[in-house]
């Protein structure tokens, strides 16, 4: 039998209660036990618990998910100060429950005084939630509700009671009742304008009851003096103008629509409706409604259509600039006397970019002339002179003086051809001298966006090299590097980048064995590279990273032989001589990827009678197996050059090779793509040697696909510039590899391919049907971004004298056929470069397009007039002659239309 003594040391003190009870996830025990703790108590519980909360941070199994709930809810109660439970109760590492609404920790924070719970309100509300389940914004909300002391209006707190009432599920209230009965609505609800990413919620209707979407219930709320309309319309207006994400200023303005405001609260508000007129589109459409209603009503006068007129004008919407057009008609029908304003505002479009838009603008000058008198003829004339000279006759008629003197209105045959300087590619610059910079570099190429070629190539080279002389002293530079980017691997679905090459890195500190790199893209540890885990070039640069690593580790050779000459990943082929030469003097066998990579880098020997020839001689003297395999390389061509096979795809039909269909009845769409044949794998050498098996996955044959599943994973497509430097003098291989990933930006409304054509277009070799087809998907682009790299490309192409003009202006004819372009696009995109002054590059494109897209597209199609009269004014620049049986038809068929207008301008042009 046991003594009383004994029994009283075997029971556990209230302490130890409460810390098996949290260890055990027992939450609904941890208030009464808490209350049994006095101060002295609860402070020596509270470092048991922060150590269980180490313990637990990294335990993500069902009963430690208890655990750590008990443990939020003991740390809130064990905290005597406020500042340490605000901490406690907004940690991250509590979830992924949310327990910010559980009984046992609203129990425990009521039974504190009324100054803690105060404050520790405030401290949250301040905070913002860093995870799922971290978020203590329901607790402070309850705190608020029940103390009654002022409402925080931080924006964390805000977002905390706008998600709590959007999330609400079950039978309830409309949303305009609940807000109603809410005491916190009136501080809140104006607060809630200021709220980013919240267009979703906001324009979400939970119900078809009236006021049970947020929009309806704010102006509900507004309506009925339950919330300070005043305010509301002023922070709407503030935060329209304050701009961000479109989504979230469409569903702001929804909101404005919503309250209503009257033309007398918009007048008083007249600089905020102005400056709303340069935001979004449908927000400036909105100011311009606004502003006509109020012109109607005589709310404003012409000084205010005048300023609104400055900004409209000059924006790229043309149905904005219309309507801005017919209001300050409809103003001078009403009045007059304000016609001399008028047409001076309405002279503001006279440098729009479009001549429709110009030829509507000088109508309504013209319709309203009189009315201005003689004092606004100076001004209207100056204002002419930025018209199309097409444009210029009339006014000069108009304003009693000729427009332009004659400059620039008859055909120019050069003058204003104006295209990009021909530059040579810029070298990539001396090899890396030192660990040191070495280190700089590669820091620099680790937090690049999208590091450079050159860049890249330089570090890899430079590891090799440090590495020859000194890796104890590189591995001392490199150690600070290694320390703020540890090599963490390749993740199992990733593909190869430049940001691997610290693989090597982690080679050179013996932290990783060299196969490491090909076993995580090959997924098997054996066959490296055998899965289609990896695009082929992502294959090609792990190939050359793997070879470094373990080149670094072995025989350490003194530098690589791939490491381009020009940032376009070119090396001249005295350099790659002069490189065998020296790996034969030091006795240093080459690596095979490395000798791959250089000889699809070589550039070709042009001049076998000049400099080239001694270059020649000096290949023919290597010796070495990888020497001779150069010589013959150099000798030969190396790559031999294959022409494209155009293909059609067609949903139901599938695709056609010239004129027989090929069974593709899974395909969506109509494209034109290409079929590759490949360039083979090059020139054997004298011993046998062949390319390497990942890169002759580059020169393999192309078979086109327009499904959303494509091969090698192209689900992750993401290039890098490094791809276009794999074979810098054959962009024809790699823009029919590339090309249905172009062609998606146009009929797929895919973003960011578009900005890899510039670079294609300053590589080398032929340019022939894939590149002029990718250059016209591009030109085709959804986002203008990407007809932007389209039309550098167009630009670039045509400088080099590589453009064939005919070729790509068929090809836009044939993909606005299939649908795969709008003209709309494509006005766009080749009215950018006609403005840089490229004119007879653009009509050149224009003449071969324009049959084909007259007789493929319906004259209603959106873009075509504006296409037409594009070409019209190319054509009068250039001094274009010689008719076009397509738009003589076209502009014979009569009508007002733009198509038909525009087809008789260019007729008479091309008639001379």
């Amino acid at each position: 039998m046991s003594s009383g003594k004994e029994t009283a040391l075997e029971r556990p003190g209230p302490v130890e209660e409460l810390l098996a009870a949290v260890r055990g996830g027992f939450v609904g025990a941890v208030p009464a036990l808490l209350a049994g703790l006095d101060r002295a108590q609860r402070r020596t519980c509270l470092a048991g618990l922060k150590e269980l909360r180490k313990e637990l941070r990294q335990d993500r199994s069902r009963s430690a998910a208890d655990a750590k709930g008990a443990l939020l809810v003991a740390g809130a109660g064990c905290h005597a100060g406020p500042a340490g439970a605000a901490s406690w109760l907004g940690g991250a590492d509590f979830g992924p429950r949310d327990w910010a609404g559980h009984p046992s920790l609203h129990e425990v924070v009521e039974a504190q005084p009324p100054e803690w719970q105060i404050e520790v309100a405030t401290r949250l509300a301040a905070r913002t939630a860093r995870s799922w389940g971290s978020s203590m914004h329901a607790l402070a909300e309850a705190i608020v509700r029940r103390t009654g002391c002022p409402v925080p209006t931080d924006e964390p707190f805000v977002r905390g009671w706008f998600d709590g009432l959007t999330r609400e599920y079950g039978p309830r209230p409309p949303l305009v009742d609940r807000l109603r009965a809410d005491a916190l609505a009136p501080v809140l609800l104006p607060r809630l304008l200021e709220l980013s990413d919240v267009s979703w919620q906001l324009t979400q209707r939970s119900s078809p009851r009236p006021g049970d979407v947020w929009t309806e219930a704010i102006a509900g709320l507004a309506a009925a003096g339950s919330v300070d309309r005043t305010e509301l319309l002023d922070r709407c207006l503030a935060r329209l103008l304050r701009g961000g994400k479109p989504a979230d200023q469409r569903a702001f303005l929804e909101v404005l629509r919503a309250l209503d405001p009257t033309p007398g609260e918009y007048a008083a508000r007249l600089r905020d409706v102005l400056a709303l007129l340069d935001g979004l589109s449908a927000i400036a459409a909105h100011a311009q409604e606004v502003l006509a209603r109020l012109d109607e009503a005589g709310l404003i006068g012409p000084e205010a259509l005048v300023e609104a007129s400055s900004v409209v004008l000059f924006r790229t919407e043309k149905k904005l600039v219309r309507a801005q057009l017919s209001m300050l008609e409809k103003a001078a029908r009403r009045a007059p006397g304000r016609s001399g304003p008028v047409v001076l505002a309405a002279a503001e479009a006279f440098g729009h970019p479009d001549t429709g838009v110009q030829e509507r603008a000088l109508n309504v000058v013209a319709r309203h002339l009189g009315a201005a008198g003689e004092a606004v003829l100076p001004e209207l004339h100056r204002a002419a002179g930025l018209l199309n000279p097409v444009h210029h006759a009339r006014a000069g008629g108009l304003f009693g003086a000729p427009v332009g003197g004659g400059e620039g209105d008859g055909p120019d045959t050069g003058r204003d051809e104006i295209l990009p300087p021909v530059t040579e590619p810029s070298p990539v610059g001396p090899p890396i001298g030192s660990a040191a910079e070495l280190a700089e570099e590669l820091a620099a190429l680790l937090v690049a966006r999208e590091p450079e070629v050159a860049a890249f190539e330089r570090v890899l080279d430079g590891l090799v090299r440090q590495a020859h002389l000194d890796r104890a002293g590189l591995l001392r530079a490199l150690e600070p590097v290694r320390r703020a980017h540890p090599w963490r691997g390749v993740a199992q679905w990733a593909d190869c980048t430049p940001r691997d090459v610290l693989f090597v890195v982690a080679a050179i500190a013996g932290e990783t064995p060299p196969r490491r790199l090909w076993d995580a893209l090959s997924g098997t540890g054996r066959t490296p590279l055998r899965t289609s885990r990896a695009s082929a070039h992502g294959a090609v640069l792990a190939a050359r990273l793997e070879e470094a690593a373990w080149q670094v580790t072995a025989y350490r050779p003194p530098y690589l032989l791939a490491t381009p000459t020009d940032v376009t990943g070119g090396i001249e082929p005295g350099v790659l001589v002069g490189r065998l030469a020296g790996y034969e003097a030091a006795g240093v066998i080459p690596g095979e990827a490395d000798l791959c990579a250089a000889l699809l880098r070589v550039g070709p020997v042009a001049d076998r009678e000049g400099a080239d020839r001694e270059v020649l001689r000096a290949a023919e003297a290597l010796t070495s197996p990888a020497g001779r395999w150069l010589a013959h390389w150099l000798r030969t061509g190396g790559l031999p050059g294959q022409p494209s096979e155009r293909v059609l795809f067609a949903p139901g039909r599938g695709s056609k090779r010239g004129h027989t269909y090929l069974d593709r009845w899974w395909e969506d769409l109509r494209r034109i793509a290409v079929a590759q044949p490949g360039t083979g794998p090059g020139p054997e050498g004298p011993a046998g040697q062949r390319l390497a098996p990942e890169f002759r996955k580059l020169l393999e044959p192309t078979e086109p696909s327009v499904s959303r599943a494509r091969a090698e994973h192209d689900w992750a497509w993401r290039p890098v510039r490094h791809w276009t430097a794999m074979l810098p003098h054959h962009r024809e291989e790699l823009a029919a590899r590339w090309l249905d990933h172009f062609a998606a930006g146009a009929d797929r409304d895919e973003r960011g391919a578009g900005r890899y054509l510039p670079l294609l277009a300053e590589s080398g070799g032929p340019a022939g049907l894939a590149t002029h087809l990718v250059v016209a998907y591009g030109l085709g682009a959804r986002h203008p971004e990407d007809r932007t790299g389209a039309v550098d490309a167009l630009l670039v192409l045509a400088a080099r004298g590589d453009l064939d003009g005919g070729l790509l202006g068929r090809e836009l004819g044939e993909l606005v056929g299939t649908g795969s372009v709008k003209p709309n696009r494509l006005v766009a995109a080749l009215g950018l470069a006609a403005q840089t002054g490229a004119y007879g590059t653009v009509w050149s494109v224009l003449r071969a397009a324009l049959p084909g897209l007259l007789g493929a597209a319906e004259p209603s199609v959106r873009g075509l007039g504006d296409l037409v009269g594009l070409g019209a004014d190319c054509a009068r620049r250039t001094g274009a002659r010689g008719p076009l049986a397509e738009v003589t038809a076209a502009a014979e068929r009569g009508g007002s239309g733009r198509v038909a207008k525009e087809a008789r301008a260019l007729r008479d042009v091309l008639a001379g």
